[in-house]
Formats: structure tokens, sequence, C-alpha cells
């Protein structure tokens, strides 16, 4: 049985594939998925007249860190450590939630607001990284065993300067890249990105176990992520059938402009025809 024979003070067995590779491949979709969606939202945010902005950097925003939330815990699903059963605090797991939003949210009104000149981009790609490292850790903090998390400090900075990286690369790829496949192929990038930090971080764990049979706080994960995840992709999949039913989307139109450009030429009301024959006024 789980717990049997641990000793106070040794180091537990931590696994972090016990379910292979299903868990690592469906957190990189839900990566995927809500970076797809939001660096969308973030682009249509330039097409749409500054009083509907928000709402489309807020979607956005909401949409990203719903994604790196829901894969941060379909990741740890399949984390086990052998000697102890797993449990996390609710109030902590939400929060980290609500943390990844917060954070996200500011970095991308930064660069939706100021565009992507180096001093915004830097600054909205870093607050929008530390975001996805404390929801993470936040994330971590909120777990329940017999026994405490240890970390390595190196790794631990290397998966923040990940973040902060691919947070920055992301923003930048919101508001320069243009067309449908290189908008996937940028998505495809940041699932990776995003899901290689995690997995840097969760490479920095080490759980040290505290022996005994005390009674084990918080909620089964079971019984607390499953019903967690369903809101955050419910969420996602509403997004996404926004962003596809958005009129300049069905319309086709492509191109775009970014913030300081000139604005677009009007189009004329209506054809101008020669007048045949000629006449005098």
């Amino acid at each position: 049985m789980g717990g049997a024979g641990a000793v106070a003070g040794t180091v537990g067995t931590v696994d972090g594939f016990s379910y292979g590779l299903i868990t690592p491949l469906a957190a990189f979709l839900m990566a995927c998925l809500g970076g797809a969606l939001g660096l969308r939202c973030t682009t249509r945010s330039l097409l749409v007249e500054r009083s509907w902005r928000p709402g489309w950097l807020a979607l956005g925003a909401t949409a990203i860190a719903s994604g790196i939330w829901t894969m941060h815990f379909i990741a740890m699903m399949g984390f086990t450590v052998a000697e102890s059963p797993l449990n996390y605090d609710k109030r902590t797991t939400f929060a980290s939630l609500g943390v990844a939003i917060v954070m996200v949210g500011i970095g991308i009104f930064i660069v939706g607001y100021r565009g992507t000149t180096l001093m915004p981009l830097l600054t909205g790609g870093t607050i929008t990284g530390l975001g996805v490292a404390s929801m993470h850790y936040l994330g971590m903090a909120g777990m329940r065993l017999r026994g405490h998390l240890e970390y390595d400090t190196w790794i631990v900075a290397l998966s923040v300067v990940v973040a902060v990286v691919a947070a920055t690369a992301a923003l930048w790829a919101a508001v320069t890249i243009r067309g449908l496949l290189p908008a996937v192929g940028a998505s495809l990038v940041m699932g990776l990105a995003v899901s290689g930090m995690h997995y840097t971080a969760m490479g920095a764990v080490r759980v040290r176990l505290h022996g005994g049979y005390a009674h084990l706080a918080g909620t089964a994960p079971a019984g607390l992520l499953a019903p967690m995840l369903i809101g955050p992709v419910v969420f996602l999949v509403i997004a996404g059938v926004v962003v596809m039913f958005d009129p300049l989307l069905v319309m086709g139109v492509v191109d775009w402009r970014k913030p300081g450009d000139p604005p677009a030429p009007a189009p004329p009301r209506r054809p101008v025809y020669p007048v045949w024959p000629p006449y005098d006024t």
C-alpha cells in the first residue's frame, strides 16, 4: 500500500508519467488550443473599433490562461509519489487559475494597446511569463502529501526563463504573424514551449517524506481536478465558437494592420462609370 515503510526524511519516488504519453499529449493539445484561441483573439482586437478591443483582449487572455492552467493539471494527473497519496487544496488550486488570468491579461493588454515596440513587448512578455510560472508553482503549493516539496533553484530559474521567452514570442506572434497556417504553427510552438516549461519545472521537484499515516488534508485528484477541468474546457470550446464565427474570419479578411499603421482606405460607396458621350457643362 502507498506509504508503507516510508521513513521520515527520505526522498520519495516521483513519477511524472504514470499514464505514459496520454497526459503529456493531452496537456500539449490543451496548451495549443488555448494559445491558438488567445492569439487569434489578440489579432482580432487590432481589427475592431477601440471600444471593442478590451473584450477581445480579455477573451484572449482568459483563453490563454485557461489553456495553460488546464494543461498544467492534466499533466499533474500523471504525477504520482509512490510512498504517498496526493490531494489538492481547493482554494490554492482556484487561486492559481485567477493568478494566470490576471497576469496574462496584463501582459496582453500592454501589447494590445502599446504595440510590439521593444519596451511594451518585453514588459508584456515578462509579466505574462511570470504569470505562467506563478500559476505553476502556486498550483504545486496546493498539493497535499505526506511530505513536502523541495526545488532545485537553478532548474526553477530555467523554467521561469523558458516561460518568459515563450510568452514574449507568443505576444510577438499575436500581432505580427499573418495568415491562418502561420498562426497554427505559432500555436503549436507556444504549446510546445508551455509544456516544456511545465516539465522543466517538474524536473526541479523532489519530495521529502514525513513518514506516518496522519490524515491527509485536501481533496483527491479524481474528486477535484476532473470536475474543475470541465469549466475551462467548456470555456475554450465556447471561445473557439466565438472566434470561428467572427465576421472578419467568415468574410475571409486575412490582411490586418498593426498598431501605429495608417487606417485602411474606405471603399467607394458605388462604382464610378465614365460618361459617354461627353457633354459640356
